[in-house]
């Protein structure tokens, strides 16, 4: 299973340990998405399914009030037990209990398969976090470990300035339209009004943004929203997440270790501010999520991503004149747009109603993929959703204008 692969490459001390609140041990990873499958399934659909340990229910639930009480999230790291050998048992033991309920008739209900179905996607979710996570974890070591050896690096040519794709103005309809999978945030589909607009055919790369930081925009609270200024001052932020300068050369903390900036390639690691703010800087702004989708269409869902094995964003591909680049992969994009419901939007019952509905506020949605974002786990409706402030993950921009 491939979460278990992700895994592989870690010791069993690596698995622990949590750098930051917003993190999550890949041990606890590993344990929570079985307890998904436990909590929500088996327990509910299997009659004679016993549970692994009755105590990990509070270890691993994450947000789920309809289950119970839970472990701290920044105190996941405090975890020592149960061992990282014991959570690979768990996973054994409701692996077998699924493959038992599969065998029954009620294992075969649509209801069940749906459950199963957005198990799987969770654990996707998961995935990607697992690797995000071992990210920060890695760049607060003084070794400056390697998750695996870096490949061979990209060869880019000189970089091109982007180009704005014009998209007509009208009324669209957006949101999942019922065609395969989708989490309950992606609905109801719905009209919205799109003045007509340009993007970027391209994300905004490391030498684009390192231009804004030699231009003294973090010292510059006019570049800034309000919430990003303060931000910036009491983080000490000058540069994106895992940047460090020596001798006045830039490096970025990555799954292959410290390495040089890629120019070329999409600049990651940055809030909601602060993408805002370049924005702001380069006389743009952000594209709207309705505007990122209506862009998206006709551009193929794949990209960068997990099944690649770059494991960090890649320059450019060649460009086309009529369609944006990049939009599937590399970076999650930034997008204006609140995390707010759809029209008509209603959570499902139950404690899978707290997947997403109950975060609907004070944060931003991103649209697209990563270059860590498993494969398939990809759609033109995806809504991804972080706090302004939050960067750790592979967060990136696009810039926009009004036509």
């Amino acid at each position: 299973m491939l979460s278990l692969e992700l895994a592989r490459p870690l010791s069993d001390e690596d698995q622990v340990v949590q750098a930051m609140d917003d993190a999550s041990p890949t041990k606890w990873h590993l344990a929570h998405t079985t307890w998904f499958y436990e909590a929500l399934i088996l327990q509910n659909y299997l009659p004679s399914y016993k549970p692994f340990s009755e105590q990990f229910n509070y270890c691993f639930n994450s947000y789920y009030e309809t289950q119970g009480e839970r472990h701290p999230r920044a105190s996941r790291g405090l975890l020592t037990r149960p061992s990282a050998a014991e959570v690979r048992d768990y996973r054994a033991h409701v692996d077998d209990a699924l493959d038992k309920l599969m065998q029954t008739d009620r294992g075969q209900s649509p209801e069940v398969g749906e459950l199963i179905e957005l198990g799987i996607n969770h654990e996707q979710q998961h995935q990607e976090l697992l690797l995000t996570d071992i990210l920060s974890l890695f760049a607060s070591q003084p070794l400056k470990p390697a998750y695996l050896s870096p490949g061979l690096r990209s060869v880019a040519a000189n970089e091109e300035a982007a180009t704005f794709i014009s998209f007509e103005g009208g009324v669209f309809r957006i949101g999942n339209r019922g065609e395969g999978f989708c989490y309950d945030n992606e609905t109801s589909c719905h009209e919205a009004m799109i003045h007509p607009f340009r993007i970027a055919d391209r994300c905004v790369t490391n030498g684009e943004y390192l231009t804004f930081i030699e231009d003294g925009a973090y010292a510059n609270p006019l570049c800034w929203l309000s919430d990003g200024w303060a931000t910036v001052k009491s983080q000490g932020w000058n540069a994106p997440g895992y940047w460090e300068c020596e001798d006045g050369i830039w490096h970025q903390m990555t799954l292959g270790g410290l390495l040089p900036i890629d120019l070329q390639a999409p600049v990651s690691h940055v809030s909601f501010y602060e993408a805002e703010a370049f924005a702001r800087w380069a006389g743009k702004r952000l594209p709207t999520e309705f505007e990122w989708e209506v862009a998206s269409r006709g551009v193929d869902v794949c990209g960068n991503t997990l099944g690649r094995g770059a494991l960090r964003p890649l320059p450019a591909g060649e460009r086309d004149v009529d369609a944006p680049r990049q939009m599937f992969g590399d970076v999650w994009e930034w997008t204006a747009s609140a995390y707010l419901p759809y029209p008509g939007y209603k959570p499902p019952a139950g404690a899978v109603g707290e997947y997403n509905g109950k975060f609907m506020c004070s944060q931003n949605v991103l649209r697209g993929a990563s270059c860590v974002t498993p494969d398939g786990h990809s759609r033109r409706t995806y809504r991804n959703f972080f706090y302004p402030n939050q960067r750790w993950q592979f967060m990136g921009l696009r810039l926009a204008e009004d036509a």
